[in-house]
């Protein structure tokens, strides 16, 4: 497996602003951070959104779904790893979560569906060659480790 059809975990600590008044991470916090890993992946290999604006298109997120498991707290560490679920020809379904640094206990699972989008007219667009590509062999890997 190559470092560059993998997707990677994103390591963060929770900070203040990512929490409610008792100390307990928001719940609309963890979409964030998923949607992060996954931009960060994408930029890592080549296809991230500067890439996709130079070819005039966004990235929309079409679907959100998220199953809360245990909350985290203040100063915690967070692991967010992503991988491939699904490539089509303008969307693409990413599956991931986010779990407690060091010992990988699970807070959050959850997907994103992004579709490719024309920045000019809004509408949705083919992804790019390049960026299905690499897609599809992040999800050959994982299901091949």
């Amino acid at each position: 497996m190559t470092m560059l059809t993998t997707m990677l975990a994103v390591s963060r600590r929770v900070e203040h602003v990512d929490t409610d008044a008792s100390g307990v991470v928001h719940f609309a916090r963890y979409p964030s951070l998923l949607e992060t890993a996954a931009l960060e992946n994408l930029d890592r290999l080549g296809v991230g959104l500067a890439v996709l604006s130079e070819a005039g298109l966004d990235l929309a997120v079409t679907e959100l779904a998220v199953r809360y498991l245990t909350p985290a707290r203040f100063l915690d560490r967070v692991s967010v790893e992503i991988g491939v679920e699904h490539v089509g020809a303008v969307r693409f379904r990413l599956s991931g979560a986010v779990l407690r640094a060091p010992d990988a206990t699970p807070l959050v699972t959850g997907t994103l569906t992004f579709c490719a989008v024309d920045r000019a007219t809004g509408a949705a667009s083919a992804l790019p060659g390049r960026l299905k590509d690499l897609l599809k062999e992040c999800r050959h890997h994982a299901a091949a480790g």
